[in-house]
């Protein structure tokens, strides 16, 4: 069928559909680029609503499962100390892909510290990242994050995430 047969009706529910999709893409990318302003300005309440109230966020260091975990992991003394010294979380650029109510989307992070007046990359990280459409807008159900080190998951997790897919298991 070409665009002359079709109807304005077609032409305007596909526009819809396109229209809708972009704005979910931009929802989600605003909400996961969110995550460094908000872990870095001790924003603990903020950063945790990226999660749905059970969602898993599972990186090298910890994993925590829920909002009330998530909150205590940016009001900890650890993650206060960073802030107190000097630090920046970066996340992006995110890509991502929506498949109806859920979505998959992979992004890099780095966090940097200011240490002896000077900044370093502490730690670079392959993020994957499944998200849901709530009633509050679009949240994470999970956040799997592993080092770029050479540890074998995390370029997993970037291939799967780019291609839209769910990772593989962390604890196999």
């Amino acid at each position: 069928m070409t665009l002359q047969e079709t109807t304005m009706e077609d032409r305007l529910a596909l526009l819809e559909r396109r229209l809708a999709s972009l704005e979910d893409e931009r929802e989600i990318v605003q909400l996961l680029t969110t995550y460094g302003a908000l872990a870095d300005s001790g924003s603990s309440a903020e950063l945790a609503a990226i999660w749905t109230e059970d969602g898993v966020y599972d990186n090298d260091v910890i994993s925590m499962t829920g909002r009330d975990q998530i909150f205590a992991m940016v009001e900890s003394a650890a993650h206060q100390g960073y802030i107190a010294r000097g630090c920046a979380h970066f996340n992006g650029p995110v890509s991502v892909h929506v498949d109806g109510d859920t979505a998959v989307a992979v992004s890099h992070s780095l966090m940097v510290l200011h240490e002896d007046g000077a900044f370093r990359i502490n730690r670079a990280t392959a993020n994957h990242w499944q998200l849901r459409r709530t009633e509050e807008g679009w949240r994470a159900t999970a956040r799997v994050g592993r080092i770029l080190d050479g540890n074998e998951l995390a370029p997993l997790l970037l291939r799967t995430g780019a291609l839209g897919q769910l990772p593989p298991d962390p604890a196999s």
